[in-house]
Formats: structure tokens, C-alpha cells, sequence
């Protein structure tokens, strides 16, 4: 492929044209020509675009790493091979050829999944094209002789607006996209039966550490170099069914989570999935309470996976032994993330059955067993679209626990509610059950939302990210759309969220009520102001009344090399300590992107946290965490960056410098570095405390 379709082939397709504007306009005639050929082969669909535009000056494009690159001008493919409405694949690729995939689910788009497909890209002084190849072995669809599969085309163009056109018009009142796409049909003779992948790698690490991380004289001891070696396999039997399995997966990270501030949150901090087998099919697994948290199996020697779809149900089985399971447990007002050497046994066991547009009813299952230990978890979840644009969804669980019997890892007098239970790992037995419910409208104007939430004091899923129970709670949404044309405010939106929270012992946790404007502006620009103008809460038996505060959030991409955003929260707020006392301060965080360059791109971030007393001036916290990550992209495989991250609150400095080489999202060459350094008093200032080197070579073979 040359991007320029210049192919003869090209000629034999008709020329399919996106003639709507679907955002900002709503289905008016599109503001550039773009037309697109559909061609297949036993191997390969293939699809190419030919976009004009009268401005080519004003084109956003840039050379990034993969998924990086959805602020610039892209066309795009979405895919519901099964035509169940239910979501689809999503591909993406900019004027450089630059590519990012998604699975799409309802209208939730997860660009953790990675697939392998072609493209190449033309720019020239009329506009674009681009030609992409999707071997349809990397996709699953029925066994039907011929093939009907559900096609959305778009074209994405940011300027002045973010410009959105498409194939098919987009009623604002239907919320279901896929419900308006269009066909692919007479696709015959195509196979993906009997599809072996292997997926090895090699990795070497050197690491070292201070012995003594809190004594700045403590000695520096290099550890030896190590070596990790691991393999993945896949097998397709057929285009609805695979099998997978992994032996000693790599961590999956090349440079440390993103820091974020944890003082005075008094539960755990969600972290995204990084390592390439958790994150393909994660979809599968995905049910609206988080029961399932790939995370929480740490270390796995050895995992397996399964998935079928056919028809209308679909089936998928996670199994792993994972040689250092941690624990999150949940509380009414915190939890407790903990950190162990234990093994454990991990299955998840997920069915979906659809039931027609949008709609399906599905059961999730989880047992995690330690040799003297278990939890397990049992869940139904459903989703059911009628009246056009309301829905019903829900999903109602039970768990059953035996506590690990070991209070040296974790100890503590807290209890499950008004139960026996303490939240010690002592061996104990409980059970517990949960409930979510939410009845919803999304709709062009008027949207709203009411959700009921209930999880008794004892509910637990430790392959999941439940963070909290024993709780009941109501909350009402709504909200108000008007649409501008012509105009500087492109929409606006007022909304109102309330709530009330009880724990299960009858006692009233929280009742408080916001009022949100929101507007959408030129140049890229979204606004929003928020207040609480009623908020009481019970914390720690302390009772705290008129919590008043305000937040606001600015976003601006007003020309490709720049980009802004801040977000700030000010007010009252309560210091969540073991004697809570009430607190004047603020929260803020902001980001700047610069990309003086289509190669080079540099990501600044900063957040800082204030509180103090609301009677007296004294200081209860005061911090910030600061970040950098500048990138330097040679070509579409290679790439250079450095991130740098202070924590002021742990006084701790971080860099992470890293080469990369991706042929594809699955065939890289990695090799960097992680240090950390501890800011000790006078006179030793910054200290090299831990360092990491490491190096990794992972190959995808495929037949």
C-alpha cells in the first residue's frame, strides 16, 4: 500500500461519500468532500479514503507513538461484525498513517485494545488519503457463509470546532450509534479457522536500592542481572472461537504509573492494566460495577483465557495462579490496599446473552482460593434499551469470603459495619450481597439518570476494584442540552446531581446537591463551572454541615501546537483524619501540551493540594505533584522519551528514560531506565534511593 490510491484495483469499488456533519453541525451537508472504497479479499477487507480539503494548511497531524493521535485530523472505521448493535471494532489512522483501535461497548470506547492492521497515508496540498488493510483473521464474526456486518464511516477535522463527519445521519435523540450505521453485505469466502499466534519475550533487568530506603547513609547495593523470559500463545479454531494462554507475563510497564495525590483520600487509587494479555479481551469482562480488576492478579505464573461468541451468546474464561496476590479491603468510610507473598488461584467465568438493540442480560463469576482461603462472587448484569432512548440497567451480586488467617500482613480493630466481622486478616468467614440499579434517558435536549446503589457491610470481590460497602445510597441526575448554530457557544448544558447515603445501620452518610453549568465553545474549547450549594456529611461520627464549594475545568486545543487544561475545586472540605476537623482549601491540577513540531511533543502536568483549618490558621497538608514527559518521534516505530515526576508530598524525584521500537502493537524493543531519588534534609539533598535498568524484545508470530 502507497496511501495514494493510485492502485487500479481501487477503481473497481464504488465511491461510498460522508456527506453529514454531525457535530458541531446535526446532519447538515458536510464542510469538506470525502469519499471512501470498500474492497475485500479472502485475507484483508480493505478501505480507503480520499479527503479534500480547501484549508490543507490548517491540518493537524503529528508523528506519534500508536493511539496518541486523536487530536489531529483522522479517518475513521467502525466495524459490528455480529450486527448485534451491542459494539463493535473501532479503526483510526491520520494523514501521517498513524493508527489507534478501539473496542467499542454501548457508547464506551476502550483503547486498551490493540490489534494488528495496514495503513499508509498521502498528504498533499488538496488534503489527504489513506489506505487500511484489516486481515480478518484478527477479527471474530459468525460462520455464516455470507457475512452482514454493521459499517460506520467517519472523518474527524479539528479547527476552529471539532468537525465530525459520517456515512449515515445521527439522530441526537437515539443515543444507539450503531442502531444508525450502515451495511457491509456480500462479503463471501473469508476464514480465520485454525490461527496460531505466539507471542515470546526476553527481558533482562539490573536493579538497585539503597538497603535502608529512610537512612540517607545507608549503602547502595547493585543487585545482580536477572533475566525474565516468557511466551504467549493463541488459537483460534475458528472466527468465534479462541483459546489463549500466558507463562510469566512481564510486568507491562516501561515507566512508572502516573503519581497521583492520595492524601486525604481514604480509599484505594484505581490504576489502568498495562500488560498486553489482561488488556486483550478486557471488554469481555467489563461489567458496570468493577467486580473484576485485571490488577489484582499481580505476579501470574502461568494465566489462560477462552472466549466464544456465536450468534447471540458469548462465553469467556479467565484463569491465572498468581505468586503474589494483594487485597483490597473495603470499608464505609476508607479501605485498605495490601500488599502480599501469598499464591492464589484466580477463575473468571463471564456469559452474555443479547437481547436485541443495546440490549443484553449477562452473569459474571470469580473465585479466588488461597490454600487455607477463598472469595468467591456471583453476579447478573443487564442493560435493556426501550422507549428509543431510556434504559434499565443493573447488576445484583453475592460473595462469599474466608479470610486468609494472617495478621502480620494486615491488622486492624475496624469493623463491617455493625457486624462481628473486623477487617483483620484473621481467618474469619462473612457474606455479603450487592445491588445496582439505574433507570436513565439520553436524549438530544433533556437526559437524566436515577440510580439506586446498595453493598452490605461484608461484600467483597478481591479479583475486583470494590472499594467500598456498607452502604446505601439514591442518586438523581439531570440535565438540560440547547444547541447553538452559527454562534461562539457551539452547546450548553445545566445539570443538577443529588444524593443521599445511609450506611446499613440506618445512619445518614452524606445528602448533598450540585448545580452544573457546562458549554462547549470555538476553538475547542469546553467549560464547566460546578457548586455544591448543600452537602453534609458523617465522618468518623463527626457531623459536618454546609460543606459549600465550587469547581471549575477549562480544556482548550485552539491550534495544533498547543493545548491546555485546569481544573480547580475550592471551598470547605473535611480533613479526613482520625479526628476530622473542618477545612478551608483547594484542590487543582492543569496540563499543557506542546508540539512545536509534527515529531516532538512535551506534556507538562501539575497538581497540588492545600487544606487548613476552617477555625484558625493551621496547616493540615500543602503539596504538589509536578510532571514531564517529552517525546521525540523519529518515524512511526521509533521513539525517544524522558519523564520526570516530582512528588512533593513524598519528596520523592522520579526519571524514566526510554527508546522504543513498535513494528506493531505486539513486536517491540524496549530499553530504559527507572530512578528514583528521596529528598533528605541538609546537608544530603536528593539521594538515589532505587534504579532499574532493563531491556525487552517481544516478537508476535502469527501463521
Amino acid at each position: 500500500m502507497t496511501g495514494t490510491l493510485s492502485d487500479p484495483m481501487w477503481r473497481l469499488a464504488p465511491p461510498i461519500e460522508l456527506k453529514y456533519e454531525v457535530q458541531p453541525g446535526e446532519n447538515t451537508p458536510a464542510r469538506q468532500k470525502t469519499l471512501v472504497y470498500v474492497l475485500y479479499n479472502a485475507e484483508n477487507v480493505f478501505f480507503g479514503f480520499n479527503c479534500t480539503d480547501s484549508s490543507a494548511k490548517l491540518m493537524r497531524a503529528h508523528l506519534t507513538d500508536r493511539d496518541q493521535m486523536l487530536d489531529d485530523d483522522f479517518v475513521g472505521i467502525l466495524i459490528d461484525t455480529y450486527g448485534t448493535m451491542q459494539g463493535g471494532y473501532e479503526f483510526f489512522v491520520n494523514p501521517y498513517a498513524i493508527q489507534a483501535d478501539a473496542m467499542r461497548t454501548g457508547n464506551n470506547e476502550d483503547f486498551s485494545f490493540d490489534c494488528v492492521w495496514y495503513s499508509s497515508a498521502h498528504v498533499s496540498d488538496t488534503g489527504y488519503t489513506a489506505e487500511i488493510a484489516i486481515p480478518v483473521k484478527n477479527l471474530r464474526y459468525p460462520s455464516t457463509p455470507e457475512q452482514h456486518w454493521i459499517l460506520e464511516l467517519v472523518r474527524t477535522m479539528p479547527r476552529e470546532s471539532r468537525y465530525q463527519m459520517t456515512w449515515t445521519t445521527i439522530d441526537r435523540n437515539n443515543p444507539c450509534i450503531l442502531c444508525q450505521s450502515g451495511m457491509i453485505e456480500g462479503i463471501e469466502g473469508i476464514t480465520s479457522s485454525d490461527n496460531f499466534e505466539l507471542l515470546p519475550y526476553a527481558m533482562g533487568i539490573q536493579s538497585g536500592s539503597m538497603n535502608e530506603i529512610g537512612d540517607p547513609n545507608s549503602k547502595f547495593t547493585d543487585g545482580p542481572i536477572t533475566g525474565r523470559v516468557g511466551a504467549g500463545v493463541k488459537y483460534a479454531l475458528s472466527s468465534t472461537f479462541a483459546v489463549a494462554g500466558v507463562l510469566n507475563p512481564d510486568f507491562g510497564e516501561v515507566e512508572s504509573d502516573a503519581k497521583q495525590i492520595s492524601i486525604n483520600n481514604t480509599f484505594a487509587i484505581f490504576y489502568p492494566e498495562k500488560r498486553p494479555f489482561f488488556l486483550e479481551g478486557a471488554d469481555l469482562f467489563n461489567t458496570s460495577a468493577s467486580i473484576f480488576y485485571s490488577r489484582m492478579i499481580n505476579d501470574p505464573l502461568v494465566s489462560t483465557k477462552m472466549t466464544e461468541k456465536s450468534g447471540s451468546f458469548s462465553f469467556a474464561y479467565l484463569g491465572a495462579e498468581d505468586r503474589e496476590s494483594p487485597f483490597i479491603i473495603p470499608g464505609e468510610e476508607g479501605s485498605d490496599f495490601v500488599s502480599s507473598n501469598l499464591r492464589s488461584w484466580n477463575n473468571i467465568l463471564r456469559g452474555k446473552y443479547v437481547l436485541g438493540k443495546e440490549s443484553f442480560i449477562g452473569a459474571l463469576l470469580t473465585t479466588r482460593n488461597f490454600a487455607d482461603a477463598h472469595n468467591y462472587v456471583g453476579t447478573v448484569d443487564w442493560n435493556i434499551l426501550f422507549g428509543g432512548n431510556y434504559y434499565l440497567t443493573g447488576q445484583a451480586g453475592l460473595s462469599n469470603t474466608k479470610e486468609v488467617n494472617n495478621t502480620t500482613l494486615f491488622s486492624s480493630d475496624r469493623h463491617f459495619g455493625s457486624t462481628h466481622n473486623t477487617a483483620s486478616l484473621d481467618g474469619e468467614r462473612y457474606s455479603g450481597s450487592g445491588l445496582q440499579l439505574d433507570l436513565a434517558r439520553n436524549a438530544r435536549s433533556f437526559s437524566f439518570d436515577l440510580g439506586v446503589v446498595g453493598v452490605s457491610p461484608a461484600f467483597q470481590a478481591q479479583d475486583g476494584f470494590i472499594t467500598s460497602n456498607d452502604f446505601r445510597q439514591i442518586t438523581y441526575y439531570q440535565g438540560y442540552t440547547i444547541y447553538f448554530d452559527d454562534s461562539f457557544i457551539e452547546n450548553a448544558s445545566l445539570e443538577t446531581n443529588s444524593g443521599v447515603k445511609f450506611n446499613y445501620d440506618g445512619a445518614r452518610k452524606f445528602v448533598g446537591t450540585s448545580i452544573q453549568l457546562k458549554a462547549n465553545l470555538k476553538g475547542q474549547t469546553f467549560v464547566y463551572v460546578n457548586y455544591y450549594p448543600l452537602d453534609e456529611e458523617l465522618f468518623h461520627s463527626v457531623q459536618f454541615h454546609n460543606l459549600y464549594r465550587t469547581e471549575a475545568y477549562l480544556s482548550m486545543k485552539p491550534i495544533s501546537s498547543f493545548a491546555f487544561n485546569v481544573w480547580a475545586q475550592f471551598g470547605r472540605l473535611i480533613y479526613r483524619a482520625d479526628t476530622p476537623e473542618l477545612g478551608r482549601g483547594y484542590n487543582m491540577s492543569g496540563e499543557i501540551v506542546l508540539k512545536p513540531t509534527h515529531k516532538f511533543s512535551l506534556d507538562l502536568t501539575y497538581a497540588r493540594s492545600r487544606l487548613w483549618s476552617y477555625y484558625d490558621d493551621r496547616l493540615f497538608f500543602d503539596g504538589y505533584v509536578a510532571r514531564a514527559a517529552a517525546v521525540y518521534q523519529f518515524s512511526s516505530e521509533l521513539f525517544a522519551r524522558l519523564v520526570c515526576q516530582y512528588d512533593q508530598f513524598a519528596q520523592q524525584l522520579q526519571l524514566d528514560p526510554l527508546i522504543s521500537f513498535k513494528l506493531n502493537p505486539f513486536t517491540v524493543f524496549y530499553i530504559g531506565s527507572n530512578h528514583n531519588f528521596t529528598k533528605f534534609d541538609e546537608p544530603y539533598g536528593f539521594t538515589k534511593t532505587v534504579r532499574q535498568f532493563f531491556v525487552k524484545l517481544q516478537y508476535l508470530w502469527q501463521n
